[in-house]
């Protein structure tokens, strides 16, 4: 791997810039962002999610944009070892920040897709996903479903070859920006809920399709509502066999668990490391109640870490994510609330009021898209049953 490494290095250095180090980052440079979701303008949005199609389309025509995915999809066919040591050397350059809704392409939709999807779907949708041509959304959650995905009451009602999809989706990152969607939907009311679901690829240019943003506590827009009336789609579109929808869903939902266990997306350095260089410049660095807070944040993400480390390394022979992503996804959880208590008594006042001081009431978007962070990728008390259940062997909750 050292030449492929050493060969990686050297395409990174021609095409990025070094990324400064925490001890070499001045107070009061660049953006102050430590956004949990990004909040911005809806044309910086767009620009900013151009920049990142736009890298990895560079990092794929070069064979870094999709290293351990089969050469039959466009990837280099090589191992997880090699993913994660080109991570890792990505890192250390200057490259656009992630955004959720390229998140849910890369590492929700395609991985799904190339999981549950027969080789024609593989074939006409995961190699210009990898190269950023096409995005894509999750069209999951419903206003009457709640964290109860089963409970979904969209409707695909099969017409000769094709599906009659009608309903509403609720929460769908990125629907503004995608151009298609992979949808859950009810397609035998009789069967058991489980038993009655069915996943489908579509287009969100199609008629019928209506996308609306909702705006955020927090100020962005990132989510949306889908409304879909008498959209018809193929039944090659169809991912997964008819009824056969849930167990496509748990698929995407391990995938969905580990990417949310990685945090979100909206600052341009580590929160906790921000946070002490924030309680240094006000002279709070020393006060014994937040040097407890500080430490314990920091414990948090360097646990949070090595249990990241742990689950890479059992996935290293490929696989889909298990259980494990739902301890990732608690610990990422209680990380960020650490840290947001900790900027809250730092700042007192300064976190409710923007006085323009740079790097203090920027912690507010922090702060405010909190709770959605513990609702994306299920909800805490989700992720506490499954680790309950399926990892320490409990008694499954009363159903």
């Amino acid at each position: 791997m050292k030449d492929w490494l050493d060969d990686a290095t050297a395409w990174l250095d021609a095409n990025a810039p070094r990324r400064a180090s925490v001890a070499e980052v001045e107070w009061g440079e660049g953006s102050d962002a430590v956004a949990v979701f990004r909040n911005l303008p809806a044309a910086a949005e767009r620009a900013h999610i151009d920049a990142l199609r736009a890298w990895q389309r560079k990092k794929f025509d070069a064979g870094y944009g999709a290293i351990a995915w089969p050469t039959d999809v466009g990837g280099a066919g090589l191992t997880p070892a090699h993913a994660n040591a080109f991570a890792v050397l990505e890192a250390g350059y200057a490259t656009p920040e992630s955004h959720e809704a390229f998140t849910i392409s890369m590492e929700l939709v395609g991985p799904t897709i190339l999981t549950c999807g027969t080789p024609e779907q593989q074939q006409r949708y995961v190699p210009p996903l990898r190269r950023a041509d096409e995005m894509w959304c999750q069209l999951f959650s419903e206003p009457s479903a709640g964290s109860d995905l089963a409970a979904l009451a969209t409707s695909a009602v099969r017409d000769g070859d094709t599906w009659v999809l009608n309903g509403q989706k609720v929460w769908t990152s990125g629907a503004q920006y995608a151009d298609f969607g992979y949808i859950q939907t009810r397609t035998d009311p009789s069967a058991p809920k489980h038993a009655g679901m069915t996943a489908f690829l579509v287009p969100m240019d199609a008629p019928g399709v209506e996308v609306r943003p909702l705006r955020q506590m927090s100020g962005g827009s990132s989510f949306n509502e889908v409304f879909l009336t008498d959209v018809r789609v193929p039944d090659a579109d169809r991912l997964g066999d008819v009824g056969g929808g849930w167990g496509v869903a748990l698929t995407t939902l391990g995938f969905e668990r580990m990417a949310a266990s990685e945090g979100g997306e909206g600052g341009e350095s580590d929160p906790v490391d921000r946070l002490v260089a924030l309680s240094r410049h006000l002279g709070r660095a020393q006060d014994g109640v937040v040097r407890q807070q500080l430490a314990a944040a920091w414990t948090a993400r360097t646990v949070h870490a090595l249990t990241l480390e742990r689950a890479a390394q059992a996935h290293k022979a490929g696989g889909v994510p298990g259980p494990e992503g739902s301890l990732g996804k608690l610990g990422k959880t209680r990380e960020l609330q650490l840290t947001a208590a900790a900027a809250a008594n730092v700042l007192g006042p300064r976190l409710g009021a923007d006085s323009g001081e740079w790097g203090t009431y920027a912690w507010s978007e922090f702060v405010s898209g909190l709770p959605g962070f513990r609702i994306a990728g299920g909800t805490d008390e989700i992720q506490r049953n499954i680790i309950g259940e399926r990892v320490l062997g409990l008694p499954r909750e009363p159903r």
